[in-house]
């Protein structure tokens, strides 16, 4: 797989007009109230993502919480410590919450005594779905398929509309061995301009690194590009010259295959391979593109959603 370069056409809704239209304010950087204009398209979005979905594909929809002893097993905590966010509570007996009230009410802050608890806000939608998979024993010779889906969190305080901490994400994964894997991969990285086209917005595929954290984590992401592990299709939100990832193609390898003693069905370590749809993101790229009025969208972009 190479990398695509065409052409991006410039985006004629600016990102300040789409989030004074579509979205509310809630006093927090990456998190906004959504508008029914807004939540309609992305309705729509998942209909368009059902009719593309494998056949025999199994359905999850997870919840916006993972457990943090999968987070620190699956190697997420290593990888990108800056961008996990744990849920936090109150602990303790009785008088202790009291206290911490108490001290609020009183002007202070009532932080100081919460403790982490065992959940952690999901920062993919996959990640719960490997030692559920790793749980049946060794997939089937033809491989397993599922679509997965949920909301997820990454701490990037940031105040670019196409960069939110709070977002959905809708996958399909694939689990078997490294042939049925990649063909998989290729697959989708070559249905991309299908998928882009049907959406009527400019794009180009490209070699992409995950943000890895630190000094040895940059080293990683020159070896996921070198490998040519990851691919992103880019979309104009906010400008031509620097497009917004809107869906990614990933090579896993047997990453959690060994994690989680996930096996293929010759006993082997299995490889797996995602292909993420950003849904907010994608769906933010439709109203860069064609205006904040869904009316007015081309006919042929309103078909392919159905709207």
């Amino acid at each position: 797989m190479t990398a695509s370069s065409p052409q991006l056409h410039r985006p004629t809704t600016a990102p300040d007009e789409i989030l004074a239209r579509l979205f509310r304010p809630m006093g927090l950087e990456g998190a906004h109230a959504r508008t029914g204009a807004y939540e309609d398209i992305v309705d729509a979005l998942n209909v368009f993502i059902n009719r593309l979905r494998p056949e025999g594909a199994e359905r999850f929809r997870f919840p916006p919480v993972v457990s943090r002893a999968l987070i620190e097993k699956s190697g997420y905590l290593k990888s990108f410590p800056h961008l996990l966010g744990c849920v936090c509570a109150l602990g303790g007996d009785e008088a202790r919450v009291e206290a911490a009230v108490t001290r609020f009410d009183a002007g202070g802050t009532w932080t100081d005594d919460v403790q982490a608890s065992e959940f952690v806000l999901a920062p993919a939608a996959c990640y719960p779905l490997y030692p559920i998979a790793a749980a049946r024993g060794p997939t089937p010779e033809a491989g397993l398929v599922f679509d997965v889906a949920g909301d997820c969190f990454r701490r990037e305080p940031s105040r670019d509309i196409d960069r939110l901490q709070s977002f959905r994400m809708r996958e399909f994964v694939a689990i078997g061995t490294p042939g049925h894997i990649k063909a998989f991969r290729e697959h989708w990285i070559a249905r991309a301009p299908e998928i882009a086209g049907a959406l009527g917005v400019s794009h180009r595929i490209e070699a992409a690194s995950d943000p890895f954290f630190g000094r040895a984590g940059a080293m990683v992401g020159r070896f996921q590009v070198a490998q040519s592990l990851k691919f992103e299709m880019l979309v104009p939100v906010r400008s031509a010259e620097s497009p917004t990832a809107c869906m990614s193609f990933n090579y896993h390898r047997d990453h959690f295959g060994q994690t989680w003693n996930l096996m293929s069905h010759d006993r082997e370590p299995a490889h797996t391979a995602c292909v993420a749809f950003g849904i907010d993101r994608l769906a933010i790229a439709l109203f860069a593109t064609h205006g904040v009025e869904a009316a007015k969208w081309p006919k042929s972009v309103r078909e392919s959603l159905g709207l």
